[in-house]
């Protein structure tokens, strides 16, 4: 994103009150255990590692849809 990176901008999302409910899952490439904290403390819901393997796409999308 040429203005926000993933965590600004999950960070953004969160300060609405609209935002707050919104599911966010990072797709990254970014996958130690300290990257994936840091985009949990920034908000988002879940992380999902790159490269991205379908089932476990269309799993965590199915658990998010759900609800």
């Amino acid at each position: 994103m040429p203005r926000l990176d993933g965590l600004a901008a999950t960070r953004l999302i969160r300060s609405s009150p609209a935002g707050r409910e919104v599911p966010i899952v990072a797709m990254t490439a970014n996958a130690f255990k300290e990257d994936v904290q840091d985009c949990l403390d920034a908000g988002m819901n879940d992380h999902l590692a790159k490269p991205v393997d379908m089932e476990s796409l269309i799993s965590m999308l199915a658990r998010y849809l759900e609800k």
